[in-house]
C-alpha cells in the first residue's frame, strides 16, 4: 500500500512540474485575467490547487493522514481544473503526431485513473484509521 502512495506522490510531483509555467504566468500576469467571476475563480483555484499539491505529495509519500485528507478536498477541484494524476499521458498524441482519436481515449483513461486513485485512497484511509484506533495492531 505504501508503494502505491509513493507512486501517487510521484505523480503529484509530475503535476507540479507541468503546472509550474501556468501558475507562474497567472501570478505574473494577474491583470490579464478576464474580469468575469468564472475566470477569477478558475485562476484562484489553479493557484490554490498548485500549492496544495505540495502537501498532497509530501503527505502521501510519507503515508500520512493529512496527505489523504488534502487529496479528498482536492478531488472535485482536480476534476474541475483537469489536474489529473496521469494527465501527462494526454501529451503523447502531440509528440507522436497522431489524430485526436487517441487524445480522447487517453483523456478518458485519465479520468478513470483519477477515480481509481480516489478509491485506493479511501481504502487506505479506512485501514489507516482502523489501525490507528485499535492498539496492538501492526502498522501498515
Amino acid at each position: 500500500m505504501r508503494r502505491i502512495f509513493k507512486m501517487f506522490a510521484f505523480l503529484d510531483l509530475i503535476s507540479i512540474l507541468f503546472m509550474f509555467a501556468q501558475v507562474w504566468f497567472l501570478l505574473t500576469h494577474l491583470g490579464k485575467v478576464k474580469p468575469d467571476a468564472f475566470s477569477i475563480i478558475k485562476a484562484s483555484l489553479t493557484v490554490l490547487i498548485y500549492g496544495s499539491l505540495f502537501f498532497t505529495a509530501m503527505g502521501q509519500y510519507s503515508f500520512k493522514r493529512y496527505g489523504m485528507i488534502v487529496y479528498y478536498i482536492q478531488f472535485p477541484f482536480r476534476l474541475f481544473l483537469m489536474v489529473l494524476s496521469i494527465g501527462f499521458i494526454t501529451l503523447l498524441p502531440e509528440v507522436m503526431e497522431v489524430g485526436e482519436n487517441l487524445f480522447s481515449w487517453l483523456f478518458r483513461i485519465c479520468i478513470v485513473a483519477e477515480f481509481f486513485r480516489l478509491y485506493y485512497t479511501i481504502l487506505a484511509y479506512k485501514k489507516f484509521v482502523r489501525v490507528r484506533q485499535l492498539p496492538g495492531l501492526r502498522q501498515l
